[in-house]
């Protein structure tokens, strides 16, 4: 029974890991776009 739950637990702990990695991809890629953006407002404007 302990194993189960500790196997559980871990199982748990991966996850939520994949689920932050994943999600600091996305804000990563966010910011990305958005300096992308400013710049090409930026070089349009001279």
């Amino acid at each position: 029974m302990k194993k189960i739950l500790a196997a559980s637990i871990v199982f748990a702990f991966v996850l939520t890991g994949c689920n932050t990695v994943k999600g600091v991809g996305k804000d990563v890629s966010s910011a990305g776009s958005a300096v992308t953006k400013t710049a090409e407002k930026t070089q349009n404007k001279m």
